[in-house]
């Protein structure tokens, strides 16, 4: 069995609903937290320096919305260190 990774709930939204995202927000950049879209826009850099002024490292995932197996292939975990 797999070992749970952070993050693992809000890729699974993603994939779980991943027809209707794409739908709704083809080719953006999504940052989903808690189930939830949480944001929406059109550069990683954007999302990632907007979005960590809201929420706390390590609390939200940041996903490109295309359809099929490709959008599987990237996963990050951003994880606050201390020093």
């Amino acid at each position: 069995m797999r070992k749970k990774l952070p993050l693992d709930r809000e890729y699974n939204y993603f994939i779980s609903n991943q027809n209707e995202l794409v739908r709704r927000y083809n080719k953006k950049i999504l940052v989903i937290r808690e189930n939830s879209v949480v944001g929406s826009y059109k550069t990683f850099e954007k999302a990632y320096n907007d979005t960590v002024k809201k929420y706390p490292l390590g609390t939200f995932l940041i996903q490109e919305c295309v359809a099929g197996e490709k959008a599987y292939t990237t996963y990050c975990y951003f994880n606050k260190t201390n020093g």
